[in-house]
């Protein structure tokens, strides 16, 4: 897994797919018309691969709400090419567990189904059921196009021993004030031979660039969908960025540097004292919860130019491919999946685990649903004895609700590499940050025009 959550290579869709009527399967719908609650036959689902307790308890959850249906998994990782080489061909599965990013795109290209209807016949009302920027992620066009699951809010975690050890405090780990926390940086940095050794503060400048930018009053995605990488605002956010790469030897040696850290291993930054502080999602809290005894670890929130606690969207969804031959179960079963009931199934089989294994640290579930990460929590995160981790936990709770989603485009994949073009050639110094988005926006406009056959 690359740590640097780089965004995936931009989807290249056929254009002369079209929609692809469905054939009714046994006691299966076509994709024409409403969405019934009248479900059986068979359902082919696409997703789930290396599921743990948490995939698994939910999958049988929603298997027994739908007994009328034999359901069978291709558990193997979502694929582009195989997505639209599978649709083009019609041999499309019921529905297909994708990243969030993908969904406008194939939304654009009539491949998936609009769930406006599956959500109203089962009265799920997803502006109640899940977080705002949640469902943002997933809308195009004035309609939904997928059921949502998880949501990794990025936060900072807070290595206090070397912040300690610099005279570093909390609050001097603030993204509304770069000076401030350019300053703090410069504290905690230390270089061996001209590389650095220990950095102040990794900010994740390509993984996670675009929370920078948003923060900081800019936007990637317009309402309409089209990119706006060009957009002024955006600057101030590569503006802070340059300041705290070139406050640690600049941005190619932190590169360097950051590409070797032990991630997942024993020998991670935290364990090695390597960063100060460094944005992260949610998950990496879990990643740290084996070597409790060997990091001091904290948290604060990001905040963004006012001062505000800010973050973002991310996850996954379930989608409907267009021609799919039982769209009545992949709705239910994907509503099934995504269910209060379900993620209390999730929540019981990952505390059973955390039981099982001496010293774990149960962090929470971040589901992309308000009421499951509420019960959730209250049921089983407790106080684990380390002050420190109960920071962190409490610390990525507290932002999940005032997240902002990227946005949603049918270039949405070319954005975010486009987007990542620009932060090298501006960080390295080749391109002035006006010039660098500029080049960025020109390349992701073509992808938008080329995915909605726009001759604009």
């Amino acid at each position: 897994m690359n740590k640097r959550h780089t965004a995936l290579a931009a989807v290249a869709i056929t254009a002369s797919v079209a929609l692809l009527a469905g054939c009714s399967s046994s006691g299966g719908s076509s994709s024409g018309g409403d969405f019934s609650k009248d479900v059986k036959g068979n359902l082919n689902a696409w997703g789930f691969d290396n599921a743990d307790e948490v995939g698994t308890s939910r999958i049988d959850y929603a298997k027994d709400q739908l007994k009328g249906v034999t359901i069978k998994i291709d558990q193997t990782p979502f694929d582009a090419q195989k997505f639209t080489t599978r649709v083009a061909g019609g041999n499309v599965p019921d529905v297909v567990q994708m990243d969030r990013q993908f969904v406008a795109t194939y939304a654009a290209q009539g491949l998936i189904q609009p769930l406006d209807q599956c959500y109203s016949v089962h009265n799920v009302d997803p502006k109640k059921s899940y977080y705002g920027s949640v469902v943002d992620d997933i809308t195009y066009g004035g309609k939904i196009y997928a059921v949502p699951q998880f949501y990794q809010p990025p936060a900072i975690i807070t290595n206090e021993r070397v912040m300690k050890a610099a005279g570093v405090t909390d609050a001097d780990i603030d993204t509304s004030k770069p000076d401030t926390l350019v300053a703090a940086v410069k504290k905690m940095y230390k270089a061996s031979g001209g590389n650095p050794s220990t950095l102040g503060f990794d900010p994740q400048a390509s993984g996670q660039a675009g929370l920078w930018l948003l923060a900081n009053g800019g936007q990637l995605i317009g309402s309409d969908g089209k990119p706006t990488l060009d957009d002024p605002k955006n600057e101030k956010g590569l503006e802070v960025l340059k300041k705290i790469t070139d406050a640690q030897g600049g941005y190619a040696k932190m590169k360097s540097f950051t590409d070797s850290f032990d991630f997942f291993g024993e020998n991670n930054q935290y364990v090695k004292d390597q960063v100060g502080a460094e944005v992260n999602a949610q998950w990496y809290v879990n990643v740290l919860t084996p070597f409790v005894d060997k990091v001091d670890i904290g948290a604060v929130p990001f905040k963004d130019s006012e001062g505000n606690p800010f973050t973002v969207a991310s996850g996954t969804s379930f989608v409907i491919p267009a021609g799919a031959k039982n769209k009545d179960a992949a709705c239910a079963w994907a509503l099934s999946l995504t269910s209060l009931p379900a993620w209390e199934a999730a929540g019981a089989a990952r505390a059973k685990t955390i039981e099982k294994t001496p010293g774990a640290i149960n962090t929470g579930l971040f589901t992309g649903s308000p009421e499951a990460d509420k019960t959730l929590r209250e049921k089983y995160v407790k106080p684990s004895g380390n002050a420190g981790f109960d920071k962190a936990i409490s610390t990525y709770y507290d932002v999940v609700g005032s997240g902002k989603s990227f946005g949603a485009s049918p270039a949405g994949q070319q954005i975010q590499t486009e987007l990542q073009n620009a932060i090298q050639s501006y960080l390295l110094g080749n391109k002035s940050a006006s010039e660098a988005l500029k080049d960025a926006q020109a390349a992701a406009m073509k992808a938008y025009q080329q995915a909605t056959k726009s001759s604009k």
